[in-house]
């Protein structure tokens, strides 16, 4: 599939092919987590062990993805159509198109923030109005960031920039804060940079003092000594909703740095921590299939993955992860899809990450003494076939049928 992206991504030096391959590792491995993560989701390490020991692989009779693939599917739709020229109002108005003004249908497995966002924009508010609700911390903005940075691939600015128009629409604050971090990270790993590079490219682009850096910081200071000090280093005891931004990004990106970028041990690390395990699960899933390529994950998994089902967004009925991944992307050898004129070439560059960054990361990743908890205080509502040209790429399509009834 052509991409129509309107601004091409920087290709790392002499690798336009794994620049793609990268792509379709990011994607897919967030899908992967996401169904890894699932049965996890909203247990503790405990409770984990005493249903299945520890969870080296899937252990749904059905594997399938949740709302993470879902909203990821959307912005990376979305995203594909208007590039670098994405707006508020294109994100607004595809909220209405595709989720808002639809029946909702089988619609289930939606976080707080996004029900508060769709009562919002029901009710008539607009960007960025939409997104003052109770929930605006939450994860829902990270959990669909990885399409950005694949697309801005070796620019972590631009990704966070992009992202923060996305989430402008449903989230403030942290949550924005989680977006931008998880989709800088991945721009840099879509370059093969590695763990320390991707690190401090998502702290480059937060404020030093958000609650978000906080927490990704000690989350990855404490990660050689294992998932368990990671999840003591972020999770405030007692407080139960799982799905806070400053937390689950920092675990995953934990869960990242504990297994040294390698795929099949941070996404079980990230499973095995529990809380919001399909979302933390994806995010460090698209973080290593990002810097490694789709090669890195195990077969097994990965076909276990085909086309969403609409469960939670009718309208992402019948897309796949990969389809996504070819959008935000040039086809090999470079050329661009048929009536698209990028701004420019594409051009080789490295990641450039701020001297500041570097050294809080060389900082951080250093052994910390013991007792470091988190001082701030705080779930979302609880083969591969043929697949359909997107809703939202391509001009003059009409009729897509919003999957109400589908599950």
């Amino acid at each position: 599939m052509a991409s129509i992206a309107c601004t091409p991504p920087v290709l790392a030096p002499d690798d336009a092919v794994g620049l793609r391959e990268r792509a379709r590792g990011a994607l897919l491995g967030l899908a992967v987590g996401d169904a890894l993560g699932a049965p996890a989701e909203n247990l503790k390490p405990s409770e984990i062990r005493a249903r299945w020991g520890r969870i080296t692989g899937y252990v749904a009779e059905s594997p399938s993805g949740t709302d993470d693939t879902e909203y990821a599917i959307f912005s990376g739709l979305l995203l594909a159509r208007h590039g670098s020229a994405l707006t508020s109002g294109h994100v607004e108005a595809a909220w209405h198109e595709w989720i808002a003004d639809l029946a909702e249908g089988p619609f289930r497995g939606a976080g707080f923030s996004e029900r508060g966002t769709l009562e919002n924009l029901r009710r008539g508010l607009a960007a960025p109005i939409s997104a003052q609700h109770r929930h605006a911390w939450s994860d829902g903005l990270a959990m669909r960031a990885a399409p950005f940075g694949v697309f801005a691939a070796g620019r972590p600015a631009e990704a966070a920039r992009l992202v923060a128009i996305d989430g402008s629409v449903s989230h403030e604050g942290e949550g924005i804060c989680g977006g931008q971090a998880v989709a800088a990270g991945v721009a840099a790993a879509m370059t093969g940079a590695p763990v320390p590079v991707v690190i401090a490219s998502a702290l480059a682009v937060i404020p030093e003092d958000s609650w978000t850096a906080r927490s990704l910081r000690r989350a990855v200071a404490v990660a050689h000594r294992g998932e368990r000090a990671v999840r003591s280093a972020v999770v405030i005891g007692g407080y139960p909703w799982t799905d806070l931004a400053p937390e689950a990004v920092a675990l995953a990106f934990g869960a990242y740095a504990a297994a040294d970028g390698d795929f099949g041990e941070a996404v079980l690390t990230a499973v095995n921590m529990g809380r919001d395990a399909d979302t933390t699960a994806a995010l460090a899933g698209a973080l290593s299939g990002a810097a490694h390529g789709i090669s890195a994950i195990p077969p097994a998994w990965a076909s276990a993955i085909g086309p969403v089902s609409g469960r939670c967004l009718p309208s992402m009925a019948g897309h796949h992860v990969l389809d996504v991944a070819e959008l935000l992307v040039p086809e090999e050898g470079g050329k661009w899809g048929a009536g698209v004129v990028p701004e420019g070439p594409p051009v080789a560059a490295p990641v450039v990450v701020p001297a500041e960054a570097r050294e809080a990361v060389q900082e951080t990743t250093a052994p910390l003494t013991p007792g470091i908890r988190p001082a701030e205080p705080g779930k979302r509502v609880g083969k591969r076939g043929a697949r359909g040209r997107s809703p939202l790429v391509g001009a003059g399509h009409s009729g897509h049928p919003d999957g109400e009834g589908q599950s």
